[in-house]
């Protein structure tokens, strides 16, 4: 099974939404066999804590447009990695130097990368 079209929708809006706050390094994938509880995860860069707010906050508005609110938000208190849970959608914002440090690609490299189009031809 792959992801469904509501969380590729998801993720492609997520995605235009952080590059537009300049979130840098997007990688999405398409986790949907490996686990029950969602379908992509979408792991974003940003280069300082105020950047790493206005990228979340970019993603939050953009979903609401989709009608839809992410049910879990974790880590907006430090601005170092904030995790949105959108059910279908799990978007990491990490800060430069959690990127590099927890490495998260290494956990999910075996799982197909998803296309993220114009996105991709930004960075």
């Amino acid at each position: 099974m792959s992801a469904t079209d509501r969380a590729l929708d998801l993720t492609q809006a997520a995605a235009a939404a952080a590059a537009d706050k300049l979130g840098s390094d997007l990688i999405a994938y398409d986790v949907s066999e490996q686990l029950a509880i969602t379908d992509v995860f979408l792991v974003v860069t940003a280069s300082n804590e105020r950047q790493v707010g206005a990228v979340v906050d970019g993603i939050e508005e953009a979903l609401r447009g989709l009608d839809a609110r992410p049910v879990r938000r974790e880590g907006d208190r430090q601005q170092r990695w904030v995790l949105l849970d959108y059910l279908d959608l799990v978007v990491h914002v990490q800060h430069t130097d959690e990127r590099k440090f927890y490495a998260l690609e290494r956990l999910w490299h075996d799982c197909p990368r998803i296309d993220l189009g114009a996105v991709d031809d930004r960075r």
